[in-house]
């Protein structure tokens, strides 16, 4: 028997928030150390506090102690690694700062890429970031200050399809929850892959709706003048040719949930009608009359929808969100990317006939080191394509790899330019003494995004700024011309992400431009 349909709220009610803050939850911190990839698979993911001692006995990391656990509320482990010391690394956590001291003749650490050889204290804002650690040449961790994952509430991960422990995950979940047992009209924030449409269908599968149906819509692929048709439907004989009456996707979702993906680019013309449907649960079909609707709109975008370049209507907006979702990017929870890294290959392994298998403890151990190296480069990458960049480059390793996983050339890419621009000068550095090879390949790897790779590059977003300015390669998206523009669209067959690589500039700027030009 189908779900009854839910009373729809008031939309001249003034309604409260149900969407915990990220921002308040990140209030207290821990340092915590996270498996990314450890020979036992079924390891990856767990996690341990580093306590902070003022005195008495130091913290050890090593083959014995600490004990690991995971956040489902499993037994916890340890890290009974035949390669790694028993006694290898000493933690000193004193008044925010953090030292590390590697015991005499214990196994091999890498810190960040480095050996530690002594000793090692750990800034705050490092901690902030991530510190990589390979312990021997078979486990990889993540050190980082972050704040504590609570107990997996709401929806579970299988549920939602939401890989991660991450308390930002953790989060997200219980956000997903509450938008489920409510009936507020729902707006998804994030940036390009990580993984709106999976909330969208979490948050349907969940409700009280779930009996209805689920019809998702890309703004972005609908001509501004067909768009009334399409979202409201048409009468027939409303114009030339309409011999029959056709239904919108509002009338199609009746009783179930409409999925508005890339509302950002709906177009002005749109949007007022957009707001009277949602604010009167009303629509009128092309040469038709008024109908009242029965349907729950959840909206999503990576355009920030009150930016300055941003022409949306903020009453539009402030409707869209009667509860909204902000999705991190993967680069603010990197503790998630050992987990995610397991999925995709197990789930990959599971659909191509050509694979590479994920080891055990008891393969090789140049087996077992070309794995922790794998995991230990996406670790060190920045991920601007978020969770769907990370699943494409697992697809590609699984492709590819002959017995042996071998790392993706983009995230090779980065990590040489990384590992020379480091080497030319103690931080800070100026820009001028980046080559432009270096300065090339970070570009590309961060999809000519501003602030990412001047944080790479350890230099001031303005210096980027004015090397882009003064070199041929690369032009300021704010120079294109609309014939510029779409004379990209037309060699690449509409596909923005292409003309962003052509013309070396970010996605997000591109698309801004071209709605600006109403391409």
């Amino acid at each position: 028997m189908a779900n009854p349909t839910p009373t729809r709220p008031d939309p001249e009610m003034t309604l409260p928030s149900v969407v915990a803050s990220l921002a308040r939850s990140g209030a207290a911190t821990d340092v915590v150390l996270t498996v990314i990839f450890h020979p036992e698979a079924s390891l990856i993911g767990y996690r341990t506090r580093v306590p902070a001692r003022a005195r008495g006995a130091p913290w050890v990391l090593g083959r014995r102690s600490p004990r690991f656990f995971p956040n489902d509320g499993g037994p916890p482990s340890v890290l009974d690694d035949r390669h790694v010391s028993r006694r290898a690394v000493q933690f000193t956590l004193r008044d925010g700062r953090l030292t590390l001291k590697r015991f005499e003749n214990a196994s091999r650490c890498r810190v960040d890429g480095a050996e530690l050889f002594d000793s090692l204290e750990i800034r705050s804002d490092r901690l902030h970031r991530g510190v990589a650690m390979l312990l021997g040449h078979s486990i990889v961790l993540l050190l980082r200050s972050a704040p504590p994952a609570g107990p997996a509430a709401g929806v579970s991960p299988e549920e939602s399809c939401l890989r991660g422990s991450s308390a930002a995950m953790v989060v997200v979940r219980q956000q997903i929850d509450r938008a489920a047992r409510c009936d507020l009209d729902v707006l998804i924030l994030g940036e390009t892959g990580t993984g709106k449409e999976l909330v969208a269908n979490a948050i349907h599968r969940a409700s009280q709706r779930s009996g209805g149906p689920m019809i998702s819509v890309n703004m972005a692929a609908i001509p501004g003048d067909l768009a009334p048709a399409v979202l409201f439907g048409c009468a027939r004989g409303a114009y030339t040719g309409a011999e029959r009456a056709v239904p919108g996707f509002f009338e199609l979702a009746e009783q179930g949930s409409l999925f508005l993906d890339e509302i950002g680019d709906a177009s002005l013309s749109i949007q007022t009608q957009l707001l009277r449907a949602l604010q009167q649960g009303e629509i009128q079909r092309v040469g038709g009359p008024v109908e009242r609707v029965d349907v729950r709109v959840i909206s999503a975008t990576e355009t920030d929808l009150e930016g300055s370049e941003c022409d949306f209507r903020a009453a539009l907006r402030h409707r869209l969100g009667a509860c909204q979702i902000d999705l991190p990017p993967l680069r603010k929870r990197p503790e998630d990317i050992g987990e995610l890294m397991r999925y995709f290959f197990e789930r990959t392994a599971d659909h191509c006939e050509r694979t590479i298998s994920l080891p055990n403890r008891d393969a090789p151990a140049t087996e077992i080191a070309a794995w922790a190296l794998l995991f230990l480069a996406f670790l060190d990458y920045d991920w601007p394509g978020n969770v769907r960049e990370l699943q494409n480059c697992v697809r590609q390793v699984t492709l590819t790899g002959e017995g042996r996983p071998e790392v993706p050339d983009r995230l090779q890419a980065a990590r040489i330019a990384v590992t020379r621009s480091a080497a030319l000068s103690p931080q800070p550095r100026r820009l001028q003494e980046v080559d432009e090879e270096t300065f090339d390949k970070v570009m590309a790897a961060n999809g000519f995004e501003v602030k990412p790779v001047a944080k790479q590059l350890g230099v001031s977003r303005a210096a980027v700024y004015r090397r882009i300015k003064s070199s041929p390669l690369y032009r300021l998206a704010s120079t294109l011309s609309p014939q510029e523009i779409q004379s990209a669209l037309d060699e690449f067959s509409g596909d923005s992400a292409a003309v962003s690589r052509h013309l070396r500039v970010p996605l997000n700027t591109l698309r801004s431009r071209m709605r600006n030009f109403s391409l």
